[in-house]
This record gives structure tokens, C-alpha cells and sequence, in this order.
């Protein structure tokens, strides 16, 4: 499948978002806005023929040296064609020309198949963050770049 990646509005995020079933409750065009204002951001999607298929987006952490990933996702339709693995290729190589040493996400342990990316992308487990729900705890995935 050929698609392109492109630096995406708050609003395309937020259609991505949308439409990924994983991601509980609802987003507004402020969840985005306001978490990415006055911070040295990044934000992705991936496209085919005017079609959204997957974003992704992060800034710099409270630690400088450090970008943080903080959302991302692949609608349903248009997982296991390589759109993630393209998405995080781009925001890496990104962090590293921006100065960046290290870079790290959060999931949580429902998610299996974001652990598993993360691994073998070349993450490691730093931490986890205990919930209420051993399913809802916090996984923190960090390497440097």
C-alpha cells in the first residue's frame, strides 16, 4: 500500500482519534490544541488519495533531552500494512535531527500489541505505573535514539 506522511492539524488528529477503537471516552480539538500549545511538537499523519489511515504525535518532555510520544494510532481498516512502523520511523529520526537523546511512551498492559511494538522497536520497560485494574496499569517504554 503506498501512503504518505505528512505534519497533520489538530483537527486531523482528532478524526484519527475518533476512529480508533481502542481509545475509550471522547476527544475534543482542545485535548490536542492546548496539550501541544507552547511545546516543541511534532504531529503526524499517515494518507492515501485524501484518506486518513493512521497519526501520530508527541513533544518535548519536562526533561528536554527528551520527546515524549504521546498519542498515536492505525485505523482498524489499515493495521499490519507497515503505517505504524512508518509513523514512528518518521517522528524518531525527527526527535534525533531535533537534538533529542531518548525518547518514551505509555500504554497500558491491555494493550499487548503496543508492548510488543515498543520491544521490538527497541524499547525498554522503565516502569509501571499500578491502577486500579492490573489491565489499566501504566507501561512507560523508553530508548534512547
Amino acid at each position: 500500500m503506498q501512503y504518505h506522511i505528512r505534519i497533520a492539524s489538530p483537527a486531523e488528529l482528532l478524526w484519527v482519534h475518533e476512529r480508533i477503537p481502542e481509545f475509550p471516552g471522547k476527544a475534543s480539538l482542545d485535548f490536542y490544541t492546548e496539550r501541544l500549545q507552547h511545546r516543541l511538537h511534532l504531529a503526524l499523519v499517515a494518507e492515501k488519495d485524501g484518506e486518513l489511515l493512521g497519526f501520530k504525535v508527541g513533544y518535548q518532555s519536562d526533561t528536554p533531552d527528551t520527546f515524549y510520544s504521546w498519542m498515536g494510532g492505525v485505523r482498524p481498516g489499515f493495521r499490519i500494512q507497515g503505517i505504524a512502523e512508518a509513523l514512528a520511523d518518521y517522528q524518531e529520526n525527527w526527535a534525533k535531527e531535533k537534538g533529542f537523546e531518548a525518547i518514551f511512551f505509555k500504554t497500558r498492559n491491555r494493550f499487548p500489541a503496543m508492548i510488543a511494538f515498543g520491544l521490538k522497536r527497541g524499547f525498554k520497560i522503565m516502569e509501571v505505573i499500578p491502577r486500579v485494574g492490573v489491565e489499566d496499569y501504566r507501561v512507560v517504554m523508553w530508548k534512547e535514539l
